[in-house]
């Protein structure tokens, strides 16, 4: 199993339950397709660099998990269509 983080990027227009349902879900599809959790990260609301969907600013969620390597595909397809993220990033850390 590989190690993975992923960025969630989360709309700061949307109410404080229905932000923590987006990470919620998100962590739900990395169980869901095998992955396991080690440390999810709130690194709070954030200004963007240049404006997403008329929005200035965001709150980002890191999402550090283990899994395998065929998960991340379909990890990327869900989180493509998900109600409220803005963005997403999934990579894959290096052992160091």
């Amino acid at each position: 199993m590989n190690k993975y983080e992923l960025a969630v990027v989360v709309g700061a227009n949307i109410e404080d339950d229905a932000r923590t349902a987006v990470v919620d879900k998100a962590k739900a599809l990395v169980e869901r397709f095998g992955g396991n959790i080690t440390e999810v990260k709130d690194e709070g609301k954030k200004k963007l660099a240049y404006e997403i969907q008329k929005q200035r600013d965001a709150f980002y969620y890191f999402i550090e998990f283990e899994a395998e390597g065929s998960a991340i595909a379909e990890i990327e397809s869900r989180m493509r269509i998900a109600d409220g993220v803005l963005r997403y990033l999934c990579v894959r850390q290096d052992e160091a």
